[in-house]
């Protein structure tokens, strides 16, 4: 039997600060994003001696400046790092190879196949399932979430200019962009879930390493099967 194949430096550290950094604002802009269209109820007493929903506001504006920030330099790096820094941003959907490695790697999840091919940076279901989810998901909360944020700034905001202006009249009215607002983040939320189960999946069955590697940036294997990245 071959000796597995040697790890390779996939995911270099401001890619993996940033999948931490994103993972914990989602999750904090989930939390609050809830409770403000779901109010918990008042507490007792003076609404002076409380700041409550004041809190949570503040913890989901606060979220949603950080994710902003954080996806402008990952997009940065994916032009600075590596090549498996922009594989979500450029998915090569012209060719011919990716779509049967898409095709694969579904067959793999709903079991109608015995093994997985290997891949040294994302396989290509989870290329499509970030760019399209994740990537525009991301830009789809941050533009409707600041056009919503520049509406209570007003009209002089750079907010307002920026992103209420022109995405609120696009809508219609601001109710209706918070309800794409938050049936997104629902759609996000079950993306999530998936990608956690995913990822524990493969680190199990997969014959290579994926919890490990999004947290030391290495790809370690269990076999000697040839890779097979399709970018």
């Amino acid at each position: 039997m071959s000796a597995p194949l040697a790890p390779v430096y996939v995911y270099e550290l401001p890619v993996r600060l940033w999948h931490a950094v994103n993972a914990l604002a989602i999750t904090v802009l989930a939390v609050s994003g809830y409770l403000i269209a779901s109010p918990l109820s008042s507490p007792v007493g003076e609404a002076s001696e409380h700041y409550l929903m004041g809190y949570i506001r503040f913890a989901h504006f606060a979220a949603g400046y950080v994710l902003a920030i954080g996806l402008l330099g990952r997009l940065y790096w994916a032009y600075a790092g590596n090549e498996h820094a922009r594989q979500i941003f450029l998915p090569p959907l012209l060719q011919a190879h990716f779509w049967d490695g898409v095709l694969q790697e579904v067959l793999w999840y709903a079991f109608l196949t015995k093994s997985p091919r290997h891949y040294i940076g994302h396989n290509p279901l989870a290329i499509l399932a970030m760019h399209f989810v994740l990537v525009w998901g991301s830009l789809f909360m941050i533009f409707t979430g600041f056009a919503l944020y520049g509406e209570g700034e007003g009209q002089g905001s750079w907010q307002y200019t920026l992103f209420s202006s022109w995405l609120l009249p696009l809508f219609g009215d601001s109710q209706t962009v918070h309800t794409w607002h938050h049936l997104v983040m629902w759609f996000i939320v079950c993306f999530v879930l998936i990608h956690i189960y995913v990822a524990v999946r493969e680190d199990k069955l997969s014959g290579q390493s994926m919890l490990s590697t999004i947290v030391n940036g290495w790809r370690t294997f269990k076999d000697d099967k040839p890779v097979d990245d399709a970018h």
